[in-house]
């Protein structure tokens, strides 16, 4: 997934740009308003995080010339100023969220992965299904072929981090930030023991097998092709 900061500080967009990059997505940074309304304008992301001041044209204005050109990507606005007027501004004009500065990172890393999941139409999935593994958000179940499967709440974050990305190779860096809020070091092995866990759970005693380690990049659940 694409993200794009539109943020003037140096320090700050440095910051939020790794923290970001680490934690698996793909980064942009502008550090004015016309700069970022070009990025917005010639690539597609997935998500944009705006600084309200900003030289050249606001956040405010920045946004609102996107949804007069029908560019309906969420928008995340920061901001040092914390008025009620602000925050209902930037919501009226189509933010979906508001976050103000100082801020800890992992406050943000958790409204980006929330303002994602419901995508750009601001509908969250309920329910995940790949082959005939299926999860259900809203009551917290996992089944395979009908048959029910109990899983812990870091097994359940697991797979569901899993069977939204099926198809893609997650690096364990992903993982560990994304399911353990934690950077990755290379000398634990709870990453591992999980997956063994949760693949015992969801592969063992079904076909086909669905998740998957590639050597020296990390894991995928997808449908394996049949052998010719």
């Amino acid at each position: 997934m694409k993200i794009l900061i539109v943020e003037d500080e140096p320090k700050t967009g440095d910051y939020l740009r790794q923290g970001l990059r680490e934690a698996g997505f793909g980064v942009e940074l502008a550090s004015d308003g016309l700069a970022g309304l070009q990025l917005a304008q010639q690539q597609d992301f997935d998500l944009l995080i705006l600084d309200v001041m900003l030289p050249g044209l606001n956040g405010w204005q920045l946004l609102q010339r996107l949804r007069e050109q029908g560019h309906l990507v969420p928008v995340l606005f920061l901001s040092a100023r914390d008025q009620v007027e602000d925050r209902v501004k930037g919501l009226e004009l189509g933010a979906d969220d508001y976050l103000v500065k100082p801020f800890s990172f992992a406050e943000l890393l958790a409204r980006v992965r929330t303002i994602l999941r419901r995508g750009r139409s601001g509908v969250e999935a309920t329910a995940l299904q790949v082959a005939d593994l299926e999860l259900d958000l809203l009551r917290r179940r996992v089944s395979r072929a009908g048959k029910r499967i109990e899983l812990t709440a870091k097994e359940f974050a697991l797979l569901e981090l899993l069977m939204r990305r099926h198809g893609e190779v997650l690096p364990r860096s992903l993982i560990a930030s994304q399911v353990w809020d934690m950077n990755f070091d290379s000398d634990t092995n709870v990453i591992e023991v999980a997956m063994r866990r949760l693949r015992a759970k969801v592969d063992e005693g079904f076909e086909p097998r669905l998740i998957q380690t590639v050597r020296g990049m990390g894991y995928v659940l997808e449908i394996p092709e049949p052998a010719p």
